[in-house]
């Protein structure tokens, strides 16, 4: 017996409504793909250096042992993400995302709760080893190595 058997319109609409269920699941679950060049996020500044003993892309302010250090910017798979930090007296005072994914609702609905929670678990930690936020993986990992790189030209 076939499957869409006119005896039965019924299962006719069951199999048609579940196809077209299943379709528009699969379509909006579809993330466009954008190369670096279109990827958002706000460029990062020219380094500067106020101090005699900074390297490029840390600014060292001598009177108060205030540096600044930008990380590199990781590439993950929804976009490029970048922390900039700040050390006082050998102490991680700041952490700011320089650049991360913004280019649709979605990517700034999950970066919204997950830039503060890995900011705020980076102070705390004092290093980079820091727990990935939930549902934010790649921007998580993506965070994780771009303050290691900025904590290491900081030389913290």
């Amino acid at each position: 017996m076939h499957a869409l058997n006119k005896n039965r319109p019924f299962r006719r609409i069951v199999l048609a409504s579940a196809a077209t269920v299943s379709g528009m699941v699969l379509l909006l679950s579809l993330k466009p793909h954008t190369g670096p060049g279109l990827a958002a996020g706000a460029p990062a500044p020219a380094p500067t250096s106020s101090g005699a003993d900074a390297t490029p892309g840390t600014t060292k302010a001598p009177a108060t042992g205030t540096r600044t250090a930008t990380g590199d910017t990781v590439q993950t798979r929804w976009g490029p993400v970048q922390v900039r930090v700040t050390i006082k007296s050998g102490k991680l005072t700041d952490v700011t995302a320089v650049t991360y994914p913004t280019e649709n609702p979605r990517d700034q609905e999950i970066n919204s709760y997950a830039i503060p929670q890995l900011r705020r678990e980076a102070l705390d930690a004092q290093s980079a080893q820091i727990d990935s936020v939930s549902g934010a993986t790649y921007t998580s990992d993506g965070y994780r190595r771009s303050l290691q790189s900025a904590l290491d030209s900081a030389g913290l």
